[in-house]
């Protein structure tokens, strides 16, 4: 490939040039290069997580080398922290142009990966923020890699392009793109290389396609499935969407999951098997996941990128940033990620039903629901929910899935006690024209007096005791009272057990080999015999287990029955009785009932219904 020369320094504070320079060895090198910098010392700095994914990641334990200079001469630069730099005082008007080299290989939604056969980065992983100058408008010199086979890679990203220096079409070249500021810089993941492009319109959003990783995907189909769901979403809120252009960028791989979102895009990670394919008929459960992945990213340009916590507002980089609200930003989000398959017409009322029963089967498997409430993993969610260890079960519960089930349960109250004139819907527009549209962050306490507002608005003397019982659901750990809610609506829900044979309390680690135990339930008959996560079991009454034949023996046995179990703990072989009981009645199942009265049809046609959203 040519090499690209770069034109002059843009008139900007600061100025950033990556270049994947050494795929082979997962290497971006990463230039930024500071106009007017403190003569007094220089303090650069490299994000601790990245928003949207709730764990400190310290992507500076990924920098491999950094050097600074200024004017031809190399400058000493002293290491503050884990991620805090200072480089030397600076002869006055002198530029400083600190450079490094950042290891990315992390194939994930979150970081920076690359290799031959690809690039990918989130600015948080790559680009220094400079202390006092992150509010000013920066500039970013995509490069591409230099040497042979790299001739027909292009570059997908959401940034605002200055100059393509490689001449090629529209913003999809390599060269000099634009930011705002700092927090706008980081929030436009790129990804580079010879990926598959496609493109629809939704209510007048041009919205971009952009597949890395071989695959068969059927585009067109993906594309009429996508226009529906985006077109519905931005319909929910309101047009004009919030976004002038939009990007999904998808990494296909064998086995993986993954969304990250961001203001103009989202990055993905999909199984291959998810992708629709030519000649595929009906919908199966891989693609509703995909189309549920993309639809639950989607449905974030609106809530959390711009309806966020006041805790956001802004982003504190460095350090862990604590709310009790993420039940609602990603919570209800995962109630709307499913339903708008359902309203925009991509999937029926029984495929929606069935993939709510798996959230609800999913609550109720958890002991740790009883334990531990929504508000407390919220706010948690840094030390536990990302950083689940073999007791997460019993001792946490999901404020994505436990977080829908509150907002399924909110919008089956609004719309009882309103009569179907109120929804979740119009809660979600108040967010949107209150919060989301002013840049006002919101307050750990809004939420309730919002409710507490709408529903007055249609229910009066209402607004008081569906505050406190949302409160109530959002602070406590009582099973919500689904059940009697969705009856209401002509929908029965009841649970069954997943086996009618024994059940030992356990889940196996993923694979057909050692039948090794990842989590033990508490108070399951595992538990009990004293089995613990990490044994390996190796011996049912004398027969050999294995994690293949584990489910068959069981099979054959009773709940009652006393069984003689071997396994080896670390390198010691140990034998425990088991007394095996019946499989908990945990999986949820819901349908219509078959003769709903006039008033569960009304109910159950605004919030069933597949025509958009309820004005």
């Amino acid at each position: 490939m040519t090499r690209i020369s770069l034109g002059p320094q843009p008139d900007c504070a600061v100025h950033y040039i990556i270049e994947p320079f050494r795929p082979g060895a997962h290497l971006f090198r990463v230039t930024c290069v500071v106009a007017s910098p403190d003569p007094a010392g220089q303090i650069l700095w490299l994000p601790a997580w990245i928003p949207g994914s709730y764990m400190i990641r310290e992507f500076a334990r990924n920098i491999v080398s950094i050097r600074a200079e200024s004017g031809g001469r190399e400058l000493v630069l002293d290491k503050l922290d884990k991620h805090t730099w200072r480089a030397a005082s600076l002869p006055a008007a002198a530029a400083l142009t600190v450079t490094c080299e950042v290891y990315a290989w992390d194939l994930s939604v979150r970081a920076a990966h690359l290799d031959a056969t690809h690039g990918f980065f989130n600015g948080t992983s790559v680009f220094l923020a400079v202390e006092g100058k992150t509010a000013e408008a920066c500039t970013v010199d995509i490069l591409p890699p230099a040497g042979q086979g790299f001739d027909d890679w292009r570059v997908a990203t959401m940034l605002d392009a200055v100059e393509d220096f490689a001449h090629r079409p529209g913003p999809q070249g390599f060269g000099r793109y634009r930011a705002a500021d700092y927090d706008e810089l980081i929030d436009h993941p790129v990804e580079m290389g010879t990926f598959t492009q496609a493109h629809f319109d939704a209510c007048g959003v041009r919205h971009e396609i952009a597949i890395t990783g071989r695959h068969d995907c059927d585009l067109e189909r993906l594309c009429a499935d996508l226009k529906k769901i985006c077109s519905w979403q931005i319909g929910l809120f309101g047009a004009p969407a919030p976004v002038k252009r939009y990007l999904f960028m998808a990494m296909i791989v064998g086995e993986g999951y993954g969304g990250l979102e961001h203001r103009a895009s989202t990055a993905l990670l999909a199984n291959r098997a998810d992708l629709p394919f030519k000649g595929m008929s009906g919908l199966p459960d891989g693609y509703k996941t995909f189309l549920g992945l993309c639809s639950h990213e989607y449905f974030h340009t609106w809530n959390v990128k711009r309806i966020k916590p006041a805790a956001f507002v802004p982003y504190a980089l460095d350090r862990e940033n604590h709310t009790r609200l993420l039940w609602v930003f990603e919570g209800f989000t995962s109630y709307y990620d499913d339903l708008a398959l359902l309203r925009a017409g991509v999937i029926g009322v029984d495929d929606y039903l069935g993939l709510l029963a798996k959230t609800i089967s999913t609550v109720q498997r958890g002991s740790g629901r009883l334990r531990q409430s929504v508000a407390e993993s919220s706010f948690d969610a840094w030390t536990k929910y990302y950083r689940q260890d073999e007791n997460a079960p019993n001792a946490i519960v999901s404020y994505y899935a436990k977080g829908s089930l509150i907002a399924l349960a909110l919008d089956l109250k609004l719309r009882a006690l309103s009569q179907s004139r109120c929804s979740l819907d119009e809660l979600m527009r108040m967010l949107w024209t209150r919060y989301g549209q002013t840049g006002v962050g919101v307050g750990e306490d809004d939420v309730f007096a919002l409710v507490a507002e709408l529903i007055e608005a249609h229910a009066p003397r209402s607004g008081r005791k569906l505050s406190r019982w949302l409160e109530q659901a959002v602070f406590g750990t009582e099973d919500l009272p689904l059940a009697r809610l969705l009856k209401d609506f002509g929908v029965s829900l009841t649970f069954e057990a997943a086996s009618t044979g024994p059940a030992l309390g356990v889940k196996l680690a993923g694979g057909n080999g050692d039948a090794r135990l990842a989590q033990v339930f508490d108070d399951g008959p595992a538990q009990k015999a004293g089995l613990s996560a990490g044994d390996v079991l190796i011996a049912l009454d004398g027969l050999k287990l294995s994690a293949g034949n584990l489910e068959g023996l069981l099979a054959r046995l009773k709940p009652g029955e006393r069984v003689s179990m071997h396994a080896f703990r670390r390198d010691e072989l140990m034998c425990f009785e088991v007394e095996l009981a019946a499989a908990p009645v945990d999986v949820a199942r819901l349908a219509l009932k078959p003769r709903p009265s006039r008033e569960q049809q009304v109910l159950q046609a605004g919030w069933l219904g597949a025509h958009g959203p309820d004005r």
